[in-house]
């Protein structure tokens, strides 16, 4: 059960948005039910009577991977998973941001919360005491296959629970043990299985994954509110859009989109610039402006489908070996695997990049004097200035780019392990090169949004709808007309962070209603 600022966890009801509240807000406090906590102990019960009866169990008292067949004395059970999480600490490259991690540790208390891990209570309520005080393990981004899980990345936040590596607290990288001594902690003390379960499942793709879909939608939304704005200033008809077209091929996603257009077009009152322009004569747009609730629809639906995935994965138990104690057995088998994750991953990746594609396209079109009728470059004195000119191929650059990163990484794999772990999922490529589309999305809709804005001022004094004119106000709060070339990088940075931060859309929702 939730409030506006805590979290109680219990493995089965967590939700995305969930997940984003506590990975955006330090302040969000994270629990862990009783009901959970009894079956934690009561899985851990059944991993001391194992140890005591010492017949061989994978994972318990044997090596691991292609070392499963090694059975491991009692005495050196201890040190067997210290062994485990040091070894399993090679990742490489900058650091996830804080904002993955805390997801990332979130999910993994999740899913040892389902008391199927075998796991010492203890450790998933230190992992939570680490997001109650915001310490942030620091964990390299690169170094999974997804082989197991998330190996690599998932045992750096393990070392931290021991006192080793290094986190961020209050703004510093530290030594784990003086942030643990600042923030009056203690590490906790490995026993049988719990270095294991710490590190072997699928918390770090799926934590990027849900982050990746709360981005999504915003961009969606955002989509929908930019586009209409450049039909706007490129006086388009909104023909196209009648709901009796979209009724004929119903896709959920088609049908919001459409909703969409149609409320932030049309109905808040009549845009004078619409109205201009009623009898031109005008018959088709190009499909960038035409088809906008097709595109953007099949978009939505990558998101949709990619949202279903990960609410099913952040409730899942995704290590290996499972406990199931009032069967009093311990069953090996693949949880941990990637695949419907990054699959997911690779599917919205496609539907982001598609975003950017065709907004690239109605960017060109207000460029272009013969199609907008508007200033060659969206300025006035063009020749002597170049206006945004070269604003357009910096979004035909970052369209290129998500096109050679929508390369699938889950139709790739890499054996590992002298062959044990020999198909993996590569979820974490998936959802790191996604975060990368999403991020050029992102700015290629900034783009858009800083032309349609001028697009627009040049109808002056005919007004857009409201909605949009929330918008266009926005807009210029923090980006001037632009009468002159000058340096817009920044101001791209600016409404891209706008765009990312939600601020385009709750223009309009906090004024008119949501959008779908």
């Amino acid at each position: 059960m939730t409030n506006s600022l805590s979290l109680e966890i219990d493995g089965k009801n967590l939700t995305v948005d969930d997940v984003i509240k506590v990975a955006e807000n330090p302040n969000h406090k994270v629990s862990i039910s009783k009901s959970a906590l009894v079956l934690m102990k009561k899985s851990r019960s059944l991993v001391s009577e194992i140890v005591e009866k010492g017949d061989p169990v994978y994972g318990i008292n044997t090596g691991f991977g292609a070392l499963s067949d090694k059975h491991i004395k009692k005495e050196d059970l201890k040190e067997l998973q210290y062994n485990l999480i040091r070894s399993h600490c090679t990742g490489v490259s900058s650091p996830l941001s804080k904002t993955a991690t805390r997801a990332v540790m979130l999910l993994r208390a999740n899913c040892l919360a389902q008391g199927h891990s075998g796991i010492n209570p203890d450790i998933v309520k230190l992992i939570c005491e680490y997001l109650n005080h915001d310490i942030i393990p620091l964990v390299p981004s690169k170094g999974s296959v997804g082989a197991s899980g998330d190996l690599a990345p998932l045992s750096h936040i393990a070392l931290t629970l021991i006192g080793e590596g290094e986190v961020f607290y209050k703004n510093k990288k530290l030594p784990t043990s003086q942030a643990l001594k600042q923030a009056e902690l203690e590490e906790i003390t490995l026993g049988p299985k719990d270095g294991l379960a710490l590190i072997n499942g699928t918390a770090v793709m799926a934590g990027l994954g849900c982050i990746a879909v709360s981005l999504a939608e915003r961009l969606l939304k955002s989509a929908d509110i930019i586009a209409s704005m450049t039909l706007e200033g490129v006086r388009g008809t909104i023909s196209a859009y009648d709901k009796r077209i979209t009724a004929l091929k119903p896709h959920r996603g088609q049908i919001d989109s459409c909703d969409n257009l149609n409320f932030l077009l049309s109905g808040n009152g009549i845009s004078e610039i619409s109205a201009s322009h009623k009898d031109c004569g005008k018959i088709q747009d190009p499909y960038s402006l035409r088809c906008l609730p097709q595109v953007h629809g099949a978009c939505r639906q990558t998101y949709l489908h990619t949202k279903e995935v990960m609410q099913t994965e952040i409730n899942s138990v995704t290590d290996n070996p499972l406990i199931f104690a009032d069967d009093k057995e311990v069953i090996s088998g693949g949880n941990f695997h990637g695949e419907a994750i990054s699959f997911a991953m690779d599917y919205l990746a496609m539907g982001m990049a598609e975003i950017a594609n065709i907004s690239e396209r109605r960017v060109e079109k207000m460029m272009n004097p013969s199609f907008s009728s508007l200033p060659a470059f969206l300025i006035d004195d063009n020749g002597l200035n170049s206006g945004l000119m070269i604003a357009h191929v910096t979004t035909a650059a970052l369209v290129s780019e998500n096109k050679i990163l929508c390369h699938p990484a889950s139709v790739d794999s890499i054996p590992t392990s002298t062959d044990k772990e020999d198909h993996v999922s590569m979820g974490v490529t998936a959802g790191l090169k996604l975060l990368t589309i999403i991020d050029n999305v992102t700015h290629s809709l900034g783009i858009e949004l800083l032309c349609a804005a001028q697009a627009i001022d040049f109808h002056k004094p005919l007004k857009t709808t409201a909605p949009l004119l929330k918008v266009h106000n926005l807009v210029r709060d923090h980006v001037e007309f632009i009468s002159k070339d000058r340096v817009l990088s920044h101001e791209i940075d600016t409404l891209a962070y706008q765009i990312r931060m939600g601020h385009i859309v709750s223009a309009v929702e906090s004024n008119y209603g949501e959008l779908k």
